[in-house]
């Protein structure tokens, strides 16, 4: 009797093993269609400039099985956008890349949105503001443009700052700069960073507070000059470092970082989460995206799950505070 019970667990291991052996592993999740890569700004800015440079990466170091279709979904601050990504409940092909107006749009115009709505996937990267002017100007300085700025604030003829968006960002660095130095902007609003620059080299706004990557180019050419970083020290790259901080500049401790970072559409799967944390990784480490980092003086800071959300629960309240401090707030 024990010998053919000995003998039937012998055969059912052997079974077990058969079974194992010939039975397919599980395959990992991937995309199975093109995936949409929503951008809630205009085109030429940095949110659209990473977008796409991330989609080109994939495709030319196969990083996907699957093409990135970049949408540019401007309207209302960004909230054609998020409002967009937020009605694909569930959907594993949809993301979108987030700036700051992840929290300032909601919290100006009140859509029925929050960054909780989403699914946080990854940060990617810390984006800087610097101060420009037009390079024919005769400020070198930006304590010598804001003594300009200052005679002309009581007057009709208010020097014009120019900005993406109304109540965003570059409004936020704005209002900061007035409050702390006594000063006044005609503040104009514009879809994009590339569209904000451009109107600076033509001389319809007399600076801006752009990111590095959207007016490096018109730098190189001689075109606009940056006069302060806003942040707590300098920009570290080579052709960077030779601008001041705006409190070396002005006495003034302005600092502002805002967020490139990536989203998924509500309630994504799990799986689906991690495939793509995975996949901006393997993005984020080509020497196409680090040249980008470089170029484009932005801060290396990529970071997932309870990481990113700490972030992001730290700078909603950083941005209510900032907004009401500004009279930006819905009322």
């Amino acid at each position: 009797m024990k010998r053919q019970l000995s003998c039937l667990a012998t055969w059912l291991g052997l079974v077990a093993l058969v079974t194992v052996a010939v039975t397919p592993a599980v395959a990992a999740w991937e995309p199975t269609k093109p995936i949409e890569f929503v951008i809630p700004a205009g085109t030429g800015g940095g949110a659209d400039q990473m977008a796409r440079l991330i989609a080109g990466v994939a495709e030319k170091h196969k990083l996907s099985p699957r093409p990135l279709v970049v949408v540019n979904k401007s309207g209302g601050a960004g909230a054609e956008g998020f409002l967009h990504v937020k009605a694909k409940k569930g959907d594993a092909h949809t993301i979108v890349i987030t700036l700051s107006n992840l929290f300032t749009t909601p919290l100006h115009t009140g859509i029925p949105f929050n960054w909780k709505d989403l699914t946080p996937v990854a940060r990617l990267a810390l984006d800087q503001f610097v101060l420009w002017v037009n390079a024919e100007t005769p400020y070198k300085t930006a304590r010598e443009y804001l003594a300009a700025v200052k005679e002309r604030s009581g007057g009709a003829d208010r020097m014009k700052m120019g900005g993406t968006g109304s109540a965003q960002e570059d409004q936020i660095i704005t209002i900061q700069l007035e409050q702390a130095l006594g000063v006044k902007f005609t503040y104009v609003p514009f879809k994009g960073g590339g569209e904000v620059c451009v109107n600076l080299v033509g001389k319809h706004v007399d600076s801006t507070v752009n990111n590095p990557i959207e007016c490096v180019s018109h730098w190189k050419a001689g075109r606009v000059r940056p006069l302060a970083v806003f942040d707590a020290g300098r920009i570290p790259e080579p052709e960077w470092k030779e601008i001041p901080t705006v409190k070396e500049a002005l006495g003034s401790d302005i600092e502002y970082l805002m967020l490139r970072g990536i989203f998924g559409a509500p309630e994504m799967p799990k799986e689906a989460v991690e495939w793509y944390a995975a996949f901006l990784k393997k993005v984020y480490e080509t020497p196409d995206f680090k040249e980008y980092m470089k170029q484009g003086a932005l801060k290396p800071a990529f970071a997932t799950g309870a990481e990113y959300v700490k972030w992001l629960e730290e700078n909603d309240k950083l941005h209510r505070d900032l907004m009401a401090k500004g009279g930006l707030l819905k009322k």
